[in-house]
Parts: structure tokens; sequence; C-alpha cells
């Protein structure tokens, strides 16, 4: 889930997952609606890796996709709260987004981010995996989620290059198209962003079971608790 780089110095193959922590006060947004094309089946990643397991690397991208999922899910499932909920009780489509909250996943389990009491962390990692297999697709997409970043980074910059080989070469035409391709890119952008995160870098966590749970630092040197995930058939 991003919004901006978190984190300075230092690289690593998992940003592209990484979404932010920042010092906003939470804030309620609406709920992704997640609908796959076709309904997900618990043994599908199982089975596309007994298929293809001569490819190398599979399990570990398999393993991302489905921990990506349950990182998103978790966020979701710890920033809910009875403000989420009308006085009449009856639940809304909203979701509530705790910006406070972060998270960064690898191929062995998730860092979240934020001040968290590591045993509400177990309740919510344990709730989130079960709701989320359980038919609450839409837990596995976020607003904040990098994928988001990266989407709209390659949307601007492909259009920029379009509009730029399309239009005159004189400045205000070229202004004119900059601004048209910033601005298209940012209105397509989430949408998209959101479809690639569905079908594409996160996939539901049929696979994954609960190991560990520890309070670490990162790879940077900042502090989270991992959740520490392994590779289970249904």
């Amino acid at each position: 889930m991003n919004t901006s780089a978190s984190f300075e110095g230092g690289s690593s193959p998992f940003e592209f997952f990484k979404f932010d922590v920042t010092t906003a006060i939470s804030e309620k947004v609406s709920a992704p609606e997640y609908r796959p094309l076709d309904f997900p089946q618990p043994t599908q990643d199982a089975d596309l890796l007994r298929q293809l397991s001569f490819i190398p690397g599979l399990k570990e991208i398999l393993m991302l996709r489905q921990v990506h999922a349950l990182e998103h899910a978790t966020v979701w499932v710890l920033s809910e709260s009875k403000s989420a909920y009308p006085a009449t009780g009856e639940p809304t489509n909203l979701q509530l987004d705790n910006e406070l909250l972060g998270g960064l996943s690898t191929e062995q389990g998730f860092y979240l981010y934020g001040e968290v009491n590591i045993s509400d962390l177990r309740r919510a990692v344990t709730l989130a995996r079960h709701r989320i297999t359980s038919g609450e697709w839409d837990l596995a997409v976020h607003p904040r989620c990098g994928t988001n970043l990266s989407v709209a980074m390659l949307l601007t910059a492909g259009l920029a290059v379009g509009v730029h080989l399309l239009l005159p070469f004189r400045p205000i035409e070229q202004l004119i198209g900059l601004g048209l391709a910033a601005t298209t890119a940012a209105e397509l952008a989430p949408d998209l962003g959101s479809m690639a995160q569905r079908y594409l870098t996160t996939a539901i966590p049929f696979n994954l079971a609960i190991e560990n749970i520890s309070r670490t630092r990162d790879v940077w040197g900042h502090e989270a608790h991992f959740v520490k995930v392994g590779w289970q058939e249904e």
C-alpha cells in the first residue's frame, strides 16, 4: 500500500508491495469491491505449483501474492472500529483505514509497522485469514498499496511519452499534452491499480499457515512486527 516512498536509503525487490506508514489520523474510505473474474478455488495455487514445479521461484511468487493479500486483510481488520457503524447498528459499505498502520510483504511473511498490541495482532491475523478465505475478497485490495503508486507512475510516463510523440514539437502544445496526460493518469490510476492488485499482485491466502508473530526490525532497521507464515496445501 503506498502513496509515497516510506523509507529512504536502500532498495528491496519487495518495495513494489510496500505501503506507507504516515502520521495522518484515521479516516473512512470506501471499501474496494473485489470481484474476481472466476471464483477462487482453494487448491488453484497448489495445483499450479504441482503442474509447474520445474519453474524456478514459482512457489516464492505464489506465496508472495498470498502474503500480500493477508497483509492487506490484516490492516483492514486492525483498522476496524465501532465508528464504522451508524447509530442504527447496521454495517455500512465503508471500511476504516488507519493510516498509522503500514506493511511490507515478503515470501516468508510480512512486516507490520505502527503501534499495535501483539495480542491484538495475533487475533487480527487469524480473523483476517478466516474472513478473506471465507469470501470477503475485498479485503485483499487496499487503496494505499504500492501497486497503485507503481501503476500511476507507469501510466503517467506512458501517456507523457505518447503525447510527446503525437503532438507538434512546440512548447505550448507539449505543455498542454503533458497536462492532459497527467490528468488522465490521475483519473485512471486508482481503478487500474485496484485491478492490478486483484489479478496480479495478490491472491487469496488459502495455502498460508500462520507460524509465528514477533517484534523485530526490518532490513532498514525500523521496528516492526513480523508475521511469519508457511505453505500448506488444503
